[in-house]
This record gives C-alpha cells, structure tokens and sequence, in this order.
C-alpha cells in the first residue's frame, strides 16, 4: 500500500463489466478480422494434419515465427498441389481467432506452390507490358501459307513431340519437307537457345512456316516460353510461326506472340498441313470433270467432221460450178455497167441543163457596167474633194503666217531670250547691265552683251 493512500473497499467501487472468457475470444475475434483486410502470406508447412472432416491444419513458419492455419474443405476444390510438411506456399487468407481454444490463426482460402506463383506474377507483369507495347496485336501477325514446301520445326529432337509432329505430317500430307533446328526446351539457357534458332530460321527463311514446340508441363517447365527474348525473337521473325506447347489448358506468352496458337503439337502439324484425303479427292473430281469436257469435246468434234463430210465434193464437179457461178457474174456485171452508164449520162444532162439556166454571165455583165458608173462618179467626186480641201487649206497657211510671229520678224522685229534657259525677255526691268542675251531675227540670231537698260 502506498503511504497516504486508502484501501478501496469492493463495496465503494462502481459497477464492474466483468468479461467471461467466451466473450473475450469473440470481441478480440472481432477485432482482428475488422482490422485485416484479406491478405496474402508465404511460408513453410509444417504439422500437417488432415482429421476426418476433410479439413487441412497445419503450421506457416517462417526463420522466427509461426502461426496456425485452416484450411477448410469448401476452398480445396481449385488446389492444384499436394500439401505435405516442408512446402512453402503462397496463401490468400483471412485473420482469425479459435474461440474455443483462443488460439490465434488465419483462414486459408486459396494457396499456390510459392515458386509457381512468382512465375505466375511474373508472367503476368510480362503479358500485361507486352500487350501495351502491341506485340499481341492481330495487324502484326502473318497469315498461315496454304500448301508449305517445307516447315521448320523448332523443338527438343529427343522429345515425343517430334515424332508426333513428324507422324501427323506424314499421314496428312508427306509431301511437305521438314527442316528441324533442335534445342532444349527446359532448364538453363533455354529460351536463348530458342530465341537464337527463331532468328537463324528468320534469316535464313528457306522455311514456309515454322512450328514451335514442346509437351505439356508445369509453369516451371514451361518458363522457357514465358521469356521475353523468345516472345521478341517470335514478334521479329518474317515467317509465319505457330505455337503448340503443352496442352490445351497451358497458355504461354509465346502462344500469344506467334501468329496462330495450337492447343497441342499435333494441332500446330494439322494446321499447318492440308488433308492429302481431301486434296485427293478434289484431284478425283477434277479428273471426272476433265475426262467429261474431253469426251464433250471429241464428240462436238466429230459431229463437225461428219458435216464437213457431207459438205465434201468434187473438185471437178465444184470448178464447173464456179464456172457456171462466174459466167452468170459476168453477164450481171455488163448489165450493171450499162444500167449505170446510162443513169450517169442522164443525170450529167440535167446537170448541164441546171448549169445554163444558172449561168452568170448576164449578171456579171450588168455588174460590170454598174462598177463603170461608179468609179466615174468616184473620180469625179475626189477630184471635188481634193479641189476644196486645197483651197481651204491655202486659206488657212495664209491666216497662220498672218499670226505667225516669224511674219512679224520678216518686218525688223526681234525676239530676246536668255541664253542659259531660252526665257523669252518681255520686261527691261528683268535684264542688268553685263547680262548676256541672244537676240533671234528673222534670219539667224545675235549674242548680245547688255550694256545699259532703259524704262519706259
């Protein structure tokens, strides 16, 4: 007890909210799943148990810690794995707490294989980037060749795949050539192995198409096909390339670059190689088409040739008649000259007749004589013209050199300008002793040097 302190007396406190132990589980169960949203936990399985109920318990630990999991049996319906001690998972799980025991646990509701599920992150990260950069794009991929002369086959050679691509080939269509570039389809280096034999068909494009290859597996075993140097060796590549790996479920990043994707090897052979049955058989109906037509046509020809036959005759008897043919030509074509010879000179006589009636000789006789009246009016009338405009004009030359100043000097006057800009002088005032002037007469002109002026 602290010293200045008194007891408290059960009787003096207040009221008590007294928590019984199944209430306190379930408020603090409460607690924690409203305060974790759903989460994801990677760790290692360990004291795996599977009672009767069909459940799964075990332990998640990791180096420092562990906690307990369930895993109920409504949630196993998609697990794609085996469960045992030693596993390390990947889990979406809900925080949780046992009432019954008060043990503290998360509820699993899926897991995946922890290695798998990186893969898978990062398959999905790689599709996601490689679909915005447009290499899934359906502009981008090239039509499959119909009848391919060769096919490159780009696989493991020791692999059950080959052979079932080489039987499906065979039985469709053995005609077709194959070009095989083998390479590791699994484990280190493989997708550059790929990758490098996609670029050395690309160049050498002594391929129609190319069939990419490999069995089914697991993401682990299909990680070479997930590679980004593969799915850009596929995007780069100027031959059609169809990719059949794994199985019909598996989907891989190569599947979605190639150009055409098969559920399986055998699929890629199929589609690209046509069905020797059906080829045959359209061969079949070509040959009954043909055998057809030619029977047709020999018989159309030997119709013609039974007519020509009968048309056939005698080269004498056929001379006489073109003889006889000619002679009834002759005797039409003398008929035909006289009949057109006298129709011609009729019609040249009517001709003739029309050309005198419309003869212009009267016409060009009286226009004669009316040209005659007119051009002795004409001359008359310039002659007139010409007399009248003499003397008008003598009238005038005699009333301008009346005014013409030239007239005015002939009679002792004079006319006075300055030298430098020829002004005529009209005012003595304007003139100083010393100035120079030209005087011009009716014949010539002075250069005179003023002296003295004189005012009026």
């Amino acid at each position: 007890m602290f010293q200045g302190m008194e007891p408290i007396s059960p009787a003096t406190t207040p009221s008590r909210d007294v928590y019984t132990v199944s209430r306190l589980n379930r408020e603090a169960k409460v607690l924690l799943e409203g305060s974790f949203p759903p989460i994801w936990i990677e760790g290692e399985i360990s004291n795996l148990s599977r009672p009767a109920s069909g459940h799964v318990y075990f332990t998640l630990k990791d180096a420092q810690a562990q906690v307990r999991c369930a895993f109920f049996r409504q949630h196993q319906r998609l697990l794609g794995i085996i469960l045992k001690d030693g596993l390390r998972i990947l889990a979406r799980a809900r925080v949780s707490l046992y009432e019954g025991r008060g043990d503290y646990q998360i509820i699993i509701e899926y897991m995946e294989d922890a290695g798998e599920g990186a893969l898978r992150r990062a398959f999905d990260a790689l599709k996601q980037r490689l679909l915005q950069e447009g290499l899934f794009d359906v502009a981008h991929k090239k039509p499959l060749p119909g009848l391919p002369r060769r096919l490159g086959i780009i696989t493991s050679p020791s692999g059950a795949v080959l052979h079932d691509i080489l039987t499906t080939l065979r039985r469709r269509f053995p005609g077709i050539a194959v070009l095989l570039y083998p390479v590791a389809v699994q484990g280190e280096n493989a997708a550059e192995k790929i990758a490098d034999a996609i670029r050395i068909a690309g160049k050498r494009e002594d391929c129609d198409a190319l069939i990419l290859a490999r069995g089914g597996g697991s993401l682990e075993d299909l990680q070479a096909f997930n590679e980004e140097i593969v799915a850009r060796a596929i995007y780069a590549c100027p031959i059609p390339i169809v990719c059949g790996v794994g199985h019909e479920t598996d989907f891989t990043i190569a599947d979605m670059v190639a150009d055409a994707r098969a559920p399986t090897p055998t699929a890629a052979a199929e589609m690209l190689s046509p069905d020797q049955q059906v080829w045959l058989a359209q061969f079949a109906r070509f040959e009954a088409r043909l055998f057809t037509g030619v029977q047709g046509q020999l018989r159309s020809h030997q119709q013609h040739l039974d007519w020509l036959g009968a048309r056939l005759v005698h080269p004498r008897n056929y001379i006489a008649l073109l003889q006889q043919n000619l002679k009834t030509l002759v005797q039409r074509l003398y008929l035909a000259e006289k009949t057109i010879l006298r129709q011609a000179r009729s019609e040249m006589q009517t001709i003739i007749a029309r050309l005198h009636h419309q003869s212009p000789q009267p016409r060009l006789q009286a226009l004669t004589l009316n040209h005659r009246h007119l051009y002795a009016r004409l001359t008359t009338g310039m002659k007139r013209c010409l007399e009248l405009a003499d003397s008008r004009m003598r009238q005038l030359m005699q009333s301008l050199h009346t005014l013409s100043p030239l007239a005015t000097l002939e009679r002792g006057y004079a006319i006075v300008q300055r030298p430098n800009n020829n002004a005529i002088v009209t005012d003595a005032r304007k003139i100083k002793s010393g100035d120079r002037v030209q005087a011009r007469l009716a014949h010539g002109q002075l250069d005179c040097l003023v002296e003295k002026t004189h005012e009026d």
